[in-house]
């Protein structure tokens, strides 16, 4: 059966939304703990400005403290330049870089034009120079709640400049939760018969309770590599909304019942999602940390034995 990899970004995605901050000790602990669960990926933190996200102001901390682990990648958000110098000194294993593929978003998220966006990231990826592997998130690839549809062939477009300036990979996004598993399943085709040679990511919420229908559509469409977060936790503040992305063990225990291969130790992660709602103060969307996994059996009532004799 076809490997399925994982990239899990809660300390990222998760915790910048988070209306309290995650001590720095809780987060380097969730992240080596982690590393043990067998992820691709973790995405650790962001270089964006602390005055920005307040949440993530530990990044060079954390990326300092965390222990590596052989086999796991682990990745950084940078948001520009400055970003980028101050990821580089952290050696993250890969760089991603964010933009949305709709106008209107991309003013109210990164307060500028998709165009300046794309010129930003291409100085970015020019600094860099192969130093690092780079991968670029392309937002709301799926639709707008501000514009509506954004045309499949934008997001193609966007994914074709970004591979001709040398990126490794791509992760399309359903920020705001609109995808559908037929869209999904013709945007899932479509890339890798245009992108070959891209690492091709999904990342999608739970919005409106697709989440876990669109990963199916991907991977049966040929998609191997997903984003998901621990509990469920994250979204985008700038989509109403939206907050959720999907559940990193949801998803992984959808696709191993199938017999999947994840990589991942299950009854590992489970129990660090169990761990997470004490981490953040507030209970999170994850279902199967709550529910345990289909194959956990439970006792009969005793008073059935009687009832089986008669």
């Amino acid at each position: 059966m076809t490997r399925i990899y994982f990239n899990d970004v809660v300390t990222r995605d998760g915790f910048q939304i988070e209306p309290n901050f995650v001590p720095t000790a809780d987060k380097v602990r969730l992240i080596d703990e982690m590393s043990q669960c067998g992820f691709a990926k973790i995405e650790v933190t962001s270089f964006t400005s602390p005055k920005a996200i307040p949440m993530l102001r530990d990044a060079e901390e954390v990326m300092g403290k965390i222990t590596r682990v052989p086999g796991v990648e682990y990745t950084v958000l940078v948001p520009n330049l400055r970003g980028a110098e101050r990821a580089l000194e952290s050696r993250a294993d890969e760089f991603n870089l964010v933009m949305s593929t709709s106008e209107t978003h991309n003013l109210a998220n990164l307060r500028m034009t998709r165009e300046k966006s794309f010129a930003g990231l291409a100085e970015v990826i020019r600094f860099v120079d192969g130093k690092t592997p780079i991968n670029v998130s392309l937002s709301t690839s799926f639709g707008c709640l501000m514009e509506g549809d954004v045309p499949q062939a934008v997001v193609e477009e966007f994914a074709k400049r970004f591979a001709d300036l040398g990126v490794r990979g791509v992760t399309i996004c359903d920020t705001t939760g609109m995808a559908n598993p037929a869209q999904v399943s013709v945007m899932s085709e479509s890339l890798q018969q245009l992108f070959p040679h891209l690492q091709l990511t999904m990342h999608f919420h739970n919005t409106r309770g697709m989440g876990l229908a669109n990963v199916l559509a991907a991977v049966q469409s040929g998609i191997t590599r997903f984003d998901g977060s621990l509990g469920g936790l994250g979204g985008c503040p700038y989509a109403p909304g939206a907050s959720g992305n999907i559940s990193s063990e949801d998803a992984i225990h959808m696709l191993d019942a199938m017999g999947y291969d994840t990589g991942i130790n299950i009854p590992k992660l489970l129990s660090l999602a169990r761990e997470l709602p004490a981490i953040v103060g507030h209970t999170v969307p994850g279902q199967v940390a709550k529910a345990g996994r289909s194959c956990d059996l439970h006792p009969a009532p005793e008073y059935l034995a009687d009832l089986r004799e008669v």
